[in-house]
């Protein structure tokens, strides 16, 4: 049986971390954690306990995708979001797209590291 919050934990691959945080960092306007688990190191995203979280991670098996699973990073106004990437050094990949009976709005975007990844939010 799922949990009532099916995702507990993800993580997005990076060849840089320094790169893939600053990118994180600017785009959303926002700090990440820097955590070392052994041969792991992650910029881990700000959120509420116990609601859960990702990280960007560099480690061995760890390689950038922009094909495959689509993590979506939920944010208060996806506009000004949107309008950091190409600054910080990522493309918009969809634009901003509204979902049917308004249920919010979405885009994807490639960061820095080469991953797409998905914007969400809810206005």
């Amino acid at each position: 049986m799922l949990q009532k919050t099916v995702p507990a934990w993800f993580e997005i691959p990076s060849v840089d971390l320094d790169r893939a945080v600053r990118f994180y960092e600017g785009i959303l306007d926002t700090k990440l954690a820097r955590e070392d688990m052994g041969p792991m190191r992650m910029g881990v995203f700000p959120h509420e306990k116990p609601l859960p979280t990702g990280a960007v991670v560099h480690a061995p098996g760890y390689a950038p995708a922009s094909q495959g699973s689509v993590v979506y990073l939920n944010v208060d106004d996806i506009r000004p979001v949107l309008a950091r990437v190409p600054a910080a050094g990522g493309e918009v990949a969809l634009p901003l797209t509204a979902l049917p009976d308004g249920a919010g709005v979405f885009a994807q975007i490639r960061d820095t590291e080469g991953n797409r990844v998905g914007l969400f939010s809810a206005r």
